[in-house]
């Protein structure tokens, strides 16, 4: 699977988990009209949970060009999601992303707890992968999993930067299976192939 390591070659048992997800989802009058990318990544943060993992998840929500937005927060996609997993996922409402919230709810993290971060686009280094932001979100964790497919192709400090500052750093099954999928269609394309 072009040299990737997954979710499945790590052990996160006791350890701070960072996901990028990507949650960039429609939202009408604070409501999810389509939760089809917050199923997608169920498989890797259940995988992460049931693993022992404290899973601290961050995605971006739409465009708000590095300022905070109500209508572009995460916190509707944290209600949704505590629905899905039939667990709490605690918001960390930080208009700052990695602000007090953020830290106290990391600090008081048990083996299996979720946690969401505020949009990471609140923050304007976000978009230019920034050192200093990419600094903060790499010292919430000890593994850093990038499962937000639709964003690998961006050099943004949630998916880039934090790479960077973290000893681990491997992909979530919805990765593994993009990777699997191009990667065949390259290497072993089904004939004829345009």
């Amino acid at each position: 699977m072009l040299n990737k390591k997954t979710v499945d070659d790590i052990n996160v048992k006791g350890k701070k988990v960072l996901v990028r997800c990507d949650f960039n989802v429609p939202l009408q009058d604070g409501k999810i009209t389509d939760e089809n990318r917050l199923v997608a990544a169920l498989p890797t943060i259940k995988k992460l949970i049931a693993d022992g993992g404290k899973v601290i998840l961050c995605s971006h929500l739409g465009k708000p060009k590095g300022e905070p937005k109500p209508e572009l927060s995460l916190a509707p996609v944290a209600v949704r999601l505590s629905e899905l997993l039939g667990q709490e996922v605690k918001f960390a409402a930080d208009p700052e992303v990695v602000g007090p919230n953020a830290k106290a709810a990391v600090e008081a993290m048990k083996d299996g707890d979720v946690i969401l971060l505020e949009n990471t686009r609140y923050r304007a280094e976000e978009t230019k992968n920034g050192d200093e932001f990419s600094k903060e979100l790499a010292s919430l964790c000890d593994v850093f999993v990038n499962d937000a497919f639709g964003t690998a192709h961006r050099a943004h400090c949630s998916n880039v930067g934090v790479t960077k500052y973290v000893d681990t750093a491997v992909v979530g099954y919805l990765m593994e299976k993009e990777i699997a999928f191009l990667g065949n269609a390259v290497n072993n394309p089904e004939r004829p192939f345009v």
